[in-house]
C-alpha cells in the first residue's frame, strides 16, 4: 500500500473538474425548488439492520456490496449504499409527517458499495435522490419521472430513454412468484449461482440479473401484467395516461423490477445510449410498504435517485461539459515591505466584499508577479509602487487592453466599484 494512491474505486475531484460538480449541484437545487422539495441530510453510516430490512436480504447490495463494520460497542454499522432507507428513517425519527402532506425531500451525497469499479461506477459514488411521502396519487409517480427529465434537459443531455413497468403489490405477487418458479426451475442449471440461490427465496430478483449467461433465459420469462390486481392495474393505467398527457416518451419494459425489495407498483429507469452496458443514469419507483416495514404507520411513498458520477460521464461523452476561463478579479503586485502591508490591507477589504483577490507570497520580482497574474487570468493588476504609495495612490492595470489609471487608496469603495465593473 502506498500513501499517495487513492483506494480502488474512489476518485479525487480536483480543481478543473469540481466546477462541473458545482454547476450540476446548483441545477439540482433549482429544479428541486421548482417542484417544492426541501433538502435532507442523513448520516453517512446507519445501523446495518436498516438496510437489511429496507433493501432486502436477497439483493446484491445486502449480500455482496455493503461496507459493514462493528464499532467499539460491537454495534453493526454500514456505510449507506443508497439514500431511500435513511430518508425513511429520518422521516420517522423526526416526525416529518406530522405537518401537511405530501412531504417532499431531496438528498445529495456520497454512497458506498463494494463492486467492480468501471466507468461511471465506483465504490464511493455521489447520488442525488428525492422522496415523496404521504400520497398514493399516480401523478406523483409521473412527477418523480418528470423532475429528473427536467434536470437532464437543463444540463443539455439528449439521447436518454425512460423505461417503466408495474411490479404489483403483495396481493398480486404470490401467483406471479409461483409462475416464475415454474418457469425458472427447469432452466436454473444454466444460470448463475446468485440466481440459483434466489430462485425460491425471491424469484423476482432473477429478473434483475445482469449476468450475460442468464440473459437468454430471462428474455422468455413471463411478465407480471396478467397478475396485477385491480388497484395496481388501475394505478399503472393512470400513470401511463398522465405520461401521455404530458408528452413524456417512454418504453414499457415488462421485466424491469429494480434491485431493491421495497418497490411496489410503478418502477422506472432512465438510461443513456452513450454509456454502454452500465447505461442507467437514474431509477426509482413507488414503495408504499417501506415506511410501515421500518416501524411507521402505513404511508405511501415514491422516489427517484440519480447517479451523479454517471450523469456527468454522460454529459462529458456528449460534449456538454465546457469549462469557462476563470481567474481572480485582481492580482496585487507589490515591492515588499510597506507596499506588501498596504497590498494585504487592500486585499482584505476587497475579499470582504466578495472579490477573488490574489497577491504574491513568494517575494518574487515584479516581472515574475506580472507573469503569475497572467497565468491566473486575472482581470486587473493593482501595482503598489513606493512612489504611488507616498501619494496615497495605486496603479490599476486592465489586463485585457493594457489600460492603466490610478486610484485613491483613501477611497476603497470607489476602488471596489472599479474592480466590480471590470469583473462583469
Amino acid at each position: 500500500m502506498t500513501l499517495t494512491t487513492k483506494p480502488r474505486g474512489t476518485n479525487d475531484i480536483a480543481p478543473g473538474e469540481i466546477e462541473f460538480w458545482h454547476e450540476l449541484e446548483e441545477r439540482i437545487r433549482r429544479v428541486c425548488s421548482a417542484y417544492g422539495f426541501q433538502e435532507l441530510r442523513t448520516p453517512i453510516f446507519e445501523h446495518t439492520e436498516l438496510f437489511q430490512r429496507g433493501i432486502g436480504e436477497a439483493t446484491d447490495i445486502v449480500e455482496k456490496e455493503m461496507y459493514t463494520f462493528l464499532d467499539r460497542g460491537q454495534r453493526s454499522l454500514t456505510l449507506r449504499p443508497e439514500g431511500t432507507a435513511p430518508a425513511v428513517r429520518a422521516f420517522l425519527e423526526n416526525n416529518l409527517g406530522a405537518g401537511s402532506l405530501p412531504v417532499k425531500l431531496y438528498y445529495y451525497g456520497p454512497m458506498f458499495r463494494y463492486e467492480r469499479p468501471q466507468a461511471g461506477r465506483y465504490r464511493q459514488f455521489v447520488q442525488f435522490g428525492f422522496e415523496v411521502f404521504g400520497s398514493a396519487d399516480p401523478l406523483l409517480d409521473v412527477e418523480a419521472i418528470m423532475l429528473p427529465l427536467e434536470l437532464y434537459k437543463a444540463c443539455g443531455l439528449s439521447g436518454f430513454e425512460v423505461e417503466i413497468n408495474s411490479i404489483g403489490c403483495p396481493e398480486c405477487r404470490p401467483n406471479y412468484r409461483q409462475e416464475l418458479i415454474e418457469y425458472f426451475e427447469p432452466r436454473i442449471d444454466g444460470m448463475c449461482s446468485s440466481c440459483k440461490s434466489r430462485l425460491h427465496r425471491n424469484p423476482m430478483r432473477l429478473l434483475d440479473c445482469k449476468v450475460e449467461a442468464c440473459q437468454e433465459v430471462l428474455a422468455g420469462a413471463p411478465p407480471i401484467a396478467k397478475h396485477l390486481c385491480a388497484d395496481c392495474s388501475q394505478h399503472f393505467s393512470e400513470v401511463l395516461s398522465y405520461l401521455d398527457a404530458l408528452g413524456v416518451e417512454y418504453k414499457l419494459n415488462p421485466r424491469l423490477v429494480r434491485g431493491f425489495d421495497y418497490y411496489t407498483k410503478t418502477v422506472f429507469e432512465v438510461t443513456s445510449k452513450e454509456l454502454g452496458s452500465q447505461n442507467a443514469i437514474g431509477a426509482g419507483g413507488r414503495y408504499d410498504g417501506l415506511v410501515e416495514e421500518l416501524g411507521g404507520k402505513p404511508t405511501p411513498a415514491v422516489g427517484f435517485a440519480v447517479g451523479v458520477d454517471r450523469l456527468l460521464l454522460a454529459l462529458k461523452v456528449q460534449g456538454k461539459l465546457k469549462s469557462e476561463e476563470t481567474g481572480p478579479q485582481a492580482y496585487l503586485v507589490h515591492f515588499g515591505g510597506e507596499t506588501k502591508r498596504r497590498a494585504a490591507w487592500v486585499a482584505h477589504y476587497l475579499r470582504s466584499h466578495g472579490f477573488w483577490v490574489e497577491l504574491d507570497y513568494l517575494n518574487r520580482s515584479i516581472k515574475a508577479q506580472m507573469k503569475a497574474a497572467n497565468r491566473l487570468n486575472s482581470r486587473l493588476v493593482l501595482i503598489f509602487g513606493e512612489e504611488e504609495l507616498d501619494r496615497g495612490r495605486v496603479i490599476v492595470r486592465n489586463m485585457q487592453d493594457g489600460h492603466e489609471q490610478e486610484a485613491d487608496l483613501q477611497e476603497l469603495e470607489q476602488l471596489a466599484k472599479m474592480v466590480g465593473e471590470c469583473a462583469k
